[in-house]
């Protein structure tokens, strides 16, 4: 049975204000079509940005290994600037990092 605790609805109460006032300031700030092509190119490329700030930091911490992260970081990279389709990425990217991590775990590494 769910538990909702007084602290459970506040921090909905803070999260539903917070989503509401982002999304109603812009309307009440900016009236009229921005002019400034500055301004709109900032504001055009802002979710892609923000989206980029958040994914790459959680690709490296996702696995085991950061070697095995970077392996398979460096093979979605690849085949995205091929512009292969989002689920080719994402499954080669997924195979390359169980092929890592099996590398690192089976395959022995000298010590030079």
């Amino acid at each position: 049975m769910l538990n909702f605790t007084p602290s459970f609805f506040l921090y909905l109460l803070v999260m539903a204000g917070v989503t509401y006032l982002v999304r109603m300031l812009p309307m009440v700030l900016f009236r009229r079509k921005i002019e400034n092509r500055y301004i709109r190119s900032f504001l055009y490329y802002m979710p892609y940005s923000v989206l980029s700030v958040m994914t790459v930091p959680a690709i490296f911490y996702s696995t085991g290994h950061i070697t095995s992260a970077a392996v398979g970081f460096l093979a979605a990279l690849i085949l995205a600037l091929k512009r292969k389709s989002l689920i080719t990425v994402a499954a080669f990217a997924a195979i390359a990092v169980l092929l890592a991590e099996i590398a690192i775990v089976y395959i022995p590494v000298a010590i030079i």
